[in-house]
């Protein structure tokens, strides 16, 4: 069956006359990033895909933990029991990724860096590779005994404990989302879509006055029991996923994500394939789809429910199929 998520807003501003698309591509944090705009037929655009390189190289300078002379490599180097001042965005985000820690009982932790880098996931990762040793019990109990990273939010600085190493890769790429999109409108281009690893988030509508239409991808074989199809229309929305399809390896017959509690240290273990959220904004969509895939679908569905997100976890059956459960927010906004 076909389902459309419906557009919850109505566009204030018209698109340009006899408007067409253009469309602008690139490589950033390792993955690819698109965007779509609505201009009119006389602008060549030439200046907007430097401008939004710039925007992503912007991010990668600040908050990327695979580059070492980041901000955030820096904070990651700090000396222990110093106060790092940190650019205002990096502070944002980081303030951000803390508030959603809390309120999922640490289920989505930044300060988890240390735990991701000991299973390989890391900027030196060996993920996959023949010599790859999972840690010890005794490594893991040292990365989760590391005190958190603490902010001063009127200061806009962070304290670094000693051995904090921040990672914000369940928040960067949602946020470089909304930035590139911020930056199109500030540039005059109200109508567009932008997407950067698979996160997306639109704005306006299409020249023929349609929304940005998009389908979330299947998480099996085309031969499994799916899901009905769900088509989007990002009409001042936002949509990411995230799932344990895209990023794992296999040892000894053992299937280890790419996403791991911050609770126990360890790859997540239940039967969730996918989890997607749509937001206004395209962080909080990507932050809450990684917080919601490490609770589970139980636990998951009554955060979201508590918290009013939109939510669409798809779990595995032990059949090979799948089943799908939706919280209450996002039921309502289908047309079935």
């Amino acid at each position: 069956m076909r389902r459309v998520l419906l557009p919850h807003v109505v566009s204030e501003e018209p698109a340009p006359a006899g408007g067409v698309i253009r469309d602008f591509a690139g490589h950033s944090m390792g993955t690819s990033w698109s965007a779509r705009l609505v201009a009119a037929p006389d602008d060549a655009c030439a200046h907007v895909r430097q401008g939004l390189q710039q925007q992503l190289d912007a991010v990668v300078a600040e908050m990327s933990h695979w580059e070492t002379d980041s901000d955030l490599g820096r904070f990651n180097r700090a000396e222990a029991g110093s106060w790092q001042q940190l650019p205002p965005a990096f502070f944002d985000v980081l303030a951000f990724a803390l508030d959603v820690a809390r309120e999922s009982g640490r289920a989505c932790d930044p300060c988890a860096g240390a735990l991701v880098n000991l299973w390989g996931f890391g900027p030196h990762g060996r993920f996959g590779q023949p010599d790859f040793v999972p840690p010890s019990a005794a490594q893991i109990g040292a990365a989760l005994a590391l005190p958190p990273a603490l902010l001063d939010r009127e200061g806009r600085r962070a304290w670094q404990p000693g051995g904090v190493q921040l990672d914000l890769s369940a928040v960067a790429k949602g946020y470089s989302v909304d930035r590139l999109a911020y930056f199109l409108k500030s540039q005059g281009y109200a109508h567009c879509l932008v997407e950067v690893g698979g996160e997306l988030r639109g704005a306006g509508l299409k020249p023929d006055g349609q929304p940005w239409w998009v389908a979330l991808e299947q998480v099996g074989d085309a031969g499994a029991r799916q899901p009905g199809e769900l088509v989007l229309a990002l009409h001042g929305l936002s949509v990411a996923t995230s799932g344990d399809y895209r990023r794992y390896f296999e040892l000894d017959g053992r299937r280890y994500s790419h996403t791991i509690d911050p609770r126990n240290g360890m790859p997540i273990a239940n039967d969730l394939a996918s989890v997607t959220v749509v937001h206004p904004q395209c962080m909080a969509a990507d932050a809450w789809s990684t917080a919601l895939t490490v609770l589970g679908c139980e636990h998951g569905l009554r955060l979201a429910e508590r918290l009013g997100l939109a939510a669409r976890f798809v779990v595995r059956q032990a059949d090979g199929g799948f089943t799908e459960h939706m919280s209450t927010h996002l039921r309502s906004m289908l047309d079935e």
